[in-house]
Formats: structure tokens, C-alpha cells, sequence
């Protein structure tokens, strides 16, 4: 059975890449996609892998509620989705919606969609709130050893410009960015704290933006409450993903590049202190895709009863 998508915040990167996505799935079909700025626009004139006759719609709430969709992605700026959410809990109660703002991510009565962390919690929940993209990646490489750490741990992340959006600002100002490395909000990141609450452990975040487009790092800085060698802390992480399509355990350390418009994220470089009490592990993800778009695609295969990994493109595991 066919199921329909409705997108709001098409526009966006996000946006973009999430329609590329839907465009191929097998059980998915768009019914529309809103933007105010591209209203009355066809589709296809912007983006080439679709191949239907839609064109770009602008609605409000009421409008996105009542269109009679299965889903409803929320690809919007924080602190927009509420007036989306309230309207179909009170027209369409039983559509999914899936939430990629940070709105949800502290609501106990949404479902945190982190798959390869959080599947085992889903129980038919229509309500569906996408990880950041940052939180995904400092999640999947602190995770494995969350009961050896002796303290907080420290992350810093690099991530390219695309993370800032399409609203123009000095982080994704590409001349201000330019042979320029733009540490933000370095204590209390809104990922410092997601992550924070869904670890249950401290985990202090140092955010960066670098003048690449896309694809994101974080090292991850880790004191252990005992003694490691490294092929104890390599078998940590392979056992845990093990099985895990989107997450790669690899030899060497990631590199950002690489990583670019892949739908998977990569775990490496771990690296031990002499004494074995402290591990750094280096993270690398596309923050459009799994920081973003391929969760939310996840999240809805999943809420359909649908293979996890429909109509997402997987590479060959090399692990």
C-alpha cells in the first residue's frame, strides 16, 4: 500500500534532500510539498530526480492538517512547528508526523527517532521528534562506552555551513567563513543538552562551523572508570553495531570528506591514553542526511511497518 507524504519547509537543504529521498521510495509517494517562497513553482524546475507534475504549495496549518495525508515531515526552523502539530491533533489525530526541529526533543510524549539507540522504544507512536544532527553523531560514538565513562565528555564538532540553513547569517555567510573556523554557542547548545538528557550522562559541546557545504565531525573526548586496551574498546563498538547498515566502524580515523552525501555514519580513530583511562573516537556524518533527512526516512519506514532501510541507498560495510 501507497502511503502519502506531505512536506512542510521544503525549501530548506533538508527540505531538498528529503523530497530526493521520497522521490525513489517504493512505498512513499509526495502529495505535496509547501513553501511560502516557491508557492505556484513546479516541483522538477528545482529539483531533477523528481519526475512528477506536483508544484509547490504554500499552506498554513489548517491547510497541511487537512490534506489527508498518512505523514507529515516538519523540515522547519525551531520554535515553528507547534501551530502545524496542534492543528492536525485536532483535524487528522491519526496522521504520523515527524518533526526535524529541536521543538519535540524534550517531550516525553514524543518518540525520539534515533533507530540504531531508540528502536526498541517504539510502540506505534504518531508523534515523532528527528535527533539533531550533531546529537546523532556525539549519541552513536559516546554510546558504547556510556558504562565505563568516569566523568563528563567532551565533543567538539566541526560542521559545514549547511547546518546554519538557508536564512542568511554569519555562519553561512561563505566570504565570513572563508580560510575561517566560527566557534558558537559554546556552553549550552540545544545538542548539549538533547544529548545530555538522552544519554543521561553529561556530555559538554563545543560547536564549530568550517566553510565546507556539507558533512559534519565530532571528536569525542572520553575519561574511563577503568583501565582499556584498544582492542577491547574496538570490539565495544563493532559489537554494538554490529548488524547497524548506517553505522561503520572503521580502522583508520573518518574524514569529513568522505563521508559527504552518504547515508551512514562513521566511527573510527579511536586513539588511548598511555595509561588506558582515556579514549578520543572521531564521528563523521552528512548532517543533511543522517544528521536529518535519511532519520526521518527511517523513522517513517518504521512507523509503517516498512523495511527500516527502504529506499535508502546503502554502501558496501566496510568494516
Amino acid at each position: 500500500m501507497i502511503r502519502r507524504i506531505g512536506i512542510v519547509g521544503a525549501r530548506g537543504h533538508v527540505g531538498s534532500e528529503l523530497i530526493r529521498l521520497f522521490a525513489s521510495h517504493p512505498r512513499f509517494e509526495l502529495a505535496f510539498v509547501s513553501s511560502r517562497e516557491r508557492a505556484g513553482q513546479k516541483l522538477s524546475d528545482h529539483e531533477p530526480d523528481y519526475e512528477g507534475d506536483l508544484s509547490y504549495v504554500s499552506h498554513g496549518p489548517d491547510e497541511a492538517a487537512g490534506q489527508g495525508v498518512d505523514a507529515l515531515v516538519l523540515a522547519l526552523p525551531n520554535g515553528k512547528a507547534a501551530p502545524f502539530v496542534a492543528a492536525v491533533d485536532a483535524r487528522a489525530p491519526d496522521t504520523c508526523i515527524v518533526d526535524l526541529s529541536a521543538d519535540y526533543r524534550f517531550d516525553d510524549g514524543w518518540y525520539y527517532g534515533l533507530p540504531e539507540l531508540t528502536r526498541d522504544r517504539y510502540a506505534g507512536q504518531r508523534r515523532i521528534s528527528n535527533p539533531g544532527c550533531y546529537a546523532t553523531a556525539m549519541q552513536l560514538v559516546v554510546a558504547p562506552m556510556l558504562d565505563a565513562l568516569a566523568g563528563p565528555v567532551q565533543c567538539f564538532g566541526v560542521s559545514g555551513y549547511s547546518g546554519a540553513g538557508t536564512t542568511p547569517s554569519d555562519k553561512n555567510d561563505v566570504e565570513l567563513l572563508r580560510d575561517n573556523l566560527m566557534p558558537y554557542a559554546l556552553t549550552n547548545h540545544i545538542h548539549e543538552r538533547e544529548v545530555t538528557r538522552q544519554l543521561g550522562h553529561e556530555v559538554q559541546f563545543l560547536p564549530h562551523v568550517a566553510p565546507h557545504f556539507r558533512g559534519l565531525t565530532i571528536t569525542a573526548n572520553m575519561p574511563l572508570a577503568a583501565v582499556f586496551e584498544l582492542d577491547q574498546i574496538v570490539a565495544r563498538y563493532r559489537e554494538r553495531y554490529a548488524g547497524e547498515p548506517l553505522v561503520r566502524v572503521v580502522e583508520g580515523t573518518p574524514w569529513v570528506s568522505r563521508i559527504a552525501s552518504r547515508h551512514d555514519v562513521e566511527l573510527g580513530g579511536f586513539t588511548l591514553s598511555p595509561d588506558g583511562r582515556r579514549l578520543v573516537a572521531v564521528a563523521t556524518e552528512d548532517n543533511l542526511l543522517k544528521g536529518a533527512a535519511t532519520q526521518a526516512l527511517q523513522n517513517l519506514n518504521i512507523a509503517f511497518g516498512f523495511d527500516e532501510m527502504a529506499g535508502i541507498p546503502v554502501a558496501e560495510r566496510n568494516t
